[in-house]
């Protein structure tokens, strides 16, 4: 009986680990910061589109989250992250990263100015959301592969 017990503690043991170990892989961790812009995003696309009222707090608080990634997610493609984990990021980031960190800079640029100018009315998210959305655009056009 003990030894039952000992083999299914290790395997619970292992497969609570293995997540553990991905969960740090830096594929994993921008995937993970990608669909909190993607969240943001479609929050924001919702109102825009009417398919949601606006909300100015929901707004500031997704406008911030594409803040605070874009302003951090580079630290997650270091050299030797290329592939892996089902990675979408392209061979282009590596080769241009100068190029791969002014997107971001941009980003990150479009999306403070945004939160500073706390969109209070759809008009104004209507005028902050374009430009926002054009620049993960262009960078997903250079710096994404496409899914097949």
């Amino acid at each position: 009986m003990r030894f039952r017990t000992f083999v299914a503690a290790a395997i619970i043991g292992a497969a609570g680990f293995a997540p553990a170990i991905a969960a740090d892989e830096p594929q994993v961790v921008r995937q993970e910061m990608m669909k909190k812009v993607g969240g943001a995003t479609g929050a924001m696309a919702k109102m825009v589109k009417g398919e949601a009222d606006f909300d100015a707090a929901a707004t500031l608080a997704a406008l911030s989250t594409i803040s605070e990634v874009a302003g951090s997610i580079g630290a997650y493609f270091p050299q030797g992250s290329e592939t892996g984990f089902e990675t979408e990021a392209a061979p282009a980031i590596w080769t241009d990263m100068d190029g791969f960190t002014a997107k971001l800079a941009g980003l990150k640029a479009d999306a403070d100015a945004a939160v500073a100018a706390a969109p209070a009315d759809l008009d104004a998210l209507k005028a902050v959301f374009g430009p926002l959305t054009k620049n993960c655009g262009a960078c997903h056009e250079t710096y994404r592969l496409k899914k097949s």
